[in-house]
């Protein structure tokens, strides 16, 4: 009898509920869980917005960063085609001779800048002008034919231009190292001694005509020993003429020249003559005094010893 109790209906509006309501085990999520979710959904709004509202010109490109001045990579040339060296370049490539004939070129056609070359060019030293002739010499020496008589008009024709060129040469440096061009007579000395030598060993012919350019030499380097052994004598009386044994030396380059340097001898030997030769009234003295026994107390150190020294007036 109780079974047929009636079950009251139920009201409409707790099934409304009931769907529109998990339950209990199902529907409590943590507050942090939502709250989370919330911004989440709130950033990704805004980075959206700001995507879809952000232009070229006003996006915040990223700005590439550059390198030091230092570090910057040097860019290759656009233009990859020949082109001719600069100056610097060419002159490295060209050799002593090359060099010399560009310049000598250069001057013919602008004869203004010869004078600045010679004035910016340095002094020649007697060792290179010295050089100079004996290259001069070998091309003689090389120039003659194999084979037959070296002394014959046939040698001598085919050696004539290079002897030409060292006559030349030789009669172009030897007033260079004269006074008064040059003011120290033992530069002077050094390269007369080393041009003789030159001379000596020219070739000597048959034929008398053809050894006239030679005993010219002779007698023009003869003038010039003269020329310096007069200038040397006036000046510090003579010193340097007594030193390096050039009075041996010149005798020796006469002999290999059969006697042509013999006036230079004799004015060498006059100049040294005087310098050790006695002079009775050269000082005032009765008994005179002999300049070269005083030079060679000056050069032992003993010039004065023995001498009383006076104490008081005099």
């Amino acid at each position: 009898m109780n079974s047929l109790v009636a079950t009251p209906p139920v009201p409409p509006h707790f099934y409304e509920y009931s769907r529109h309501s998990p339950s209990r085990s199902m529907s409590t999520p943590s507050h942090h869980t939502s709250s989370s979710r919330k911004r989440k959904a709130e950033d990704d709004n805004n980075d959206y917005d700001s995507r879809m509202s952000a232009s070229p010109t006003n996006s915040p490109a990223v700005t590439p960063r550059s390198l030091p001045a230092n570090r910057q990579l040097k860019r290759a040339r656009p233009n990859v085609g020949g082109r001719p060296l600069s100056l610097p370049r060419l002159l490295e490539t060209l050799d002593t001779d090359a060099l010399r004939g560009v310049l000598r070129s250069i001057c013919d056609r602008h004869p203004s800048l010869a004078d600045e070359v010679v004035q910016s060019a340095p002094r020649p030293s007697v060792a290179s002008a010295l050089q100079v002739l004996r290259n001069y010499q070998t091309t003689l020496q090389s120039s003659f034919p194999l084979g037959g008589n070296t002394e014959s008009d046939y040698a001598y024709n085919r050696v004539r231009q290079p002897l030409g060129s060292l006559l030349e040469a030789l009669s172009d440096f030897t007033p260079h190292f004269l006074p008064p061009n040059e003011s120290q007579a033992s530069v002077s000395l050094s390269y007369l001694d080393g041009a003789t030598d030159i001379i000596h060993s020219l070739p000597r012919w048959s034929s008398p005509q053809n050894n006239v350019e030679r005993d010219s030499a002779y007698d023009e380097i003869c003038k010039a020993w003269i020329l310096v052994i007069r200038e040397a004598a006036k000046r510090g009386g003579g010193i340097q003429l007594q030193y390096g044994g050039w009075d041996q030396k010149l005798a020796k380059h006469n002999q290999n020249s059969g006697g042509r340097l013999q006036a230079a001898v004799n004015d060498l030997a006059s100049s040294l003559g005087w310098m050790h030769g006695p002079d009775p009234q050269g000082f005032g003295s009765p008994g005179g005094n002999d300049l070269g026994s005083i030079r060679e107390q000056l050069l032992s150190g003993t010039y004065g010893l023995g001498t009383p020294v006076k104490v008081g007036p005099w």
